[in-house]
């Protein structure tokens, strides 16, 4: 199954709920757009959705009460921590930019994440 690609709208919107923060890389993922702070990654797009990453309590919340469905970028195989807002939030983006912001609280605290390059540099250099 193809991964679903972006339109121009999305991807706008997308932007307009990721907040302006130095901190904040956007860069491709899944052949979308993924947001990342020290390397970990917090929220991004696929296709039409926008995801979430948050701890276990409130990723539930959301999937019990809310009507969101787990992220699953690979069918029947659904990425632990993350959720897909439901459609009709498109129509509240201060909902969205609020869960946003309680990913980040949540996603900052966690080490900064260091791809295999870097620390492939790190290790080369010491020597």
């Amino acid at each position: 199954m193809p991964m679903p690609k972006p339109v121009e709208e999305s991807k706008a919107f997308f932007a307009s709920v990721i907040p302006v923060d130095p901190r904040i890389m956007i860069k491709p993922m899944f052949g979308n757009l993924a947001s990342f702070i020290n390397g970990n990654m917090f929220a991004g797009l696929y296709g039409i959705h926008i995801f979430v990453r948050l701890p276990e309590n409130e990723r539930l919340r959301l999937l019990e009460e809310e009507g969101a469905a787990e992220f699953s970028p690979m069918q029947g195989r659904p990425m632990k921590e993350y959720v897909v807002f439901p459609e009709k939030w498109r129509e509240e983006p201060d909902k969205i930019k609020e869960w946003i912001q309680q990913s980040i609280k949540w996603v900052e605290k966690m080490p900064e994440k260091v791809s295999a390059k870097k620390k492939k540099a790190k290790t080369t250099t010491k020597d």
